[in-house]
C-alpha cells in the first residue's frame, strides 16, 4: 500500500465505478495471479462479492491478501478460508505502527505455527516517507518477522518505501530467505541485489504512468522469472482508472502494460508471471 493508507483517511469510492473494465483482448482472457490485493479491507465492505465476481470475469483466479495489524488477522482468515481464490499472508505493516505490541510478534508466531494456511510473512517491512514513524521501532518489527520467515520456512511480503537500502541490509543479516518487494520502486542495481537474494519485484499500476520511466525501463529489460504482477488493491490504480477505488480485475491493465513494454505476447507473461507466484507462494500446481 502506498501514500495515505485507505484503510485509515479514505472514503469509499463505490459509488464514482464505471463498469466495464476498459481492458479486453481479442482471445481469450489470459489467467492471472494478482500478487498482492487487500481484499479485506474496509473499502470493499458493500460489494465485495461483486469485486471477487469481476476479478473471476478478468480472469484472476487467485490473490494473495497480505494482512496490515494484528486486529485484521482473524477477519482475513475468515475470508480467505470462504474462498478458494484466496490467499491470506499476516504480517504487521510499517505504517500501521502505532497499532503494533511486542506481543503481537508472539501471536504471529503461534499463528504461523498453528496451520493457519498463510504463504507469506507480510506485509511487513519499512517506510521512510512517512516522517513521523519511528525508525528504530519500525527495524524493530521487520527484523523480528525476518527472523519468523527464517523459522517458518515462509517467503516475504515487503513494503519499502524510499527504504530499499536499508531493507537489503536487513536481508543480508537473514540470508537463505526468499520474498517479493511490492511496487517495487528502486534503482536498476537494487533490483539486481534483490534479484541475488532471491527476491522478486511487484510490479502494479504506477508501470502505467509514463511519467514512470525509471519502472517501465526496468520492467522492460529485468528476467522474467522475478517478475510477479499486483493490483495493491484499494489503492495504486492504473493510468485508466486514477482516482478511482482500484480492484483485482483491473490486473489485465497492468498485464497489457507490461506486455507492451517487454514486446512479449500477453499470454506468455501470464503465464510466466503465474508460475513465479505459484512458486513464491507455494499455490496448487492447477493454478499454474
Amino acid at each position: 500500500m502506498r501514500g495515505a493508507l485507505s484503510h485509515l483517511s479514505r472514503m469509499s469510492t463505490t459509488s464514482r465505478h464505471v463498469w466495464p473494465c476498459k481492458v479486453s483482448y481479442r482471445r481469450a482472457m489470459p489467467r492471472l495471479i494478482d500478487s498482492h490485493s487487500h481484499l479485506d479491507a474496509r473499502e470493499f465492505d458493500a460489494d465485495r462479492a461483486h469485486v471477487l465476481t469481476r476479478a473471476t470475469a478478468a480472469g484472476v483466479i487467485a490473490q494473495i491478501v497480505p494482512a496490515i495489524t494484528a486486529a485484521s488477522w482473524p477477519a482475513l482468515s475468515t475470508l480467505c478460508a470462504a474462498q478458494p481464490s484466496l490467499h491470506p499472508a499476516y504480517g504487521l505493516h510499517p505504517m500501521f505502527l502505532a497499532a503494533h505490541e511486542p506481543r503481537h510478534l508472539d501471536a504471529l508466531e503461534v499463528l504461523l505455527a498453528s496451520g493457519a494456511h498463510g504463504v507469506a510473512v507480510g506485509e511487513c517491512g519499512l517506510d521512510y516517507f512517512m516522517p513521523d514513524l519511528d525508525r528504530a521501532r519500525q527495524q524493530f518489527f521487520f527484523d523480528a518477522q525476518l527472523a519468523l520467515a527464517a523459522q517458518c520456512n515462509l517467503p516475504m511480503i515487503v513494503h519499502a518505501r524510499r527504504a530499499l537500502d536499508a531493507v537489503l541490509a536487513g536481508l543480508r543479516r537473514h540470508p537463505g530467505l526468499r520474498g517479493v518487494v511490492h511496487s517495487f520502486s528502486g534503482s536498476a542495481q537494487q533490483a539486481a541485489q534483490l534479484w541475488d537474494r532471491g527476491f522478486m519485484l511487484g510490479i502494479g499500476g504506477p508501470v502505467t504512468y509514463g511519467r514512470a520511466q525509471r519502472l517501465r525501463g526496468i520492467v522492460a529489460r529485468m528476467p522474467l522469472q522475478y517478475l510477479l504482477l499486483e493490483t495493491d488493491s484499494p489503492d495504486q490504480p492504473d493510468s485508466d482508472w486514477r482516482g478511482q477505488r482500484n480492484e483485482p480485475a483491473r490486473l489485465p491493465r497492468i498485464l497489457e502494460e507490461i506486455a507492451a513494454l517487454r514486446g512479449q505476447d500477453p499470454e506468455e507473461l501470464a503465464a510466466a508471471t503465474r508460475d513465479n507466484a505459484c512458486r513464491l507462494f507455494g499455490l496448487s500446481g492447477d493454478l499454474r
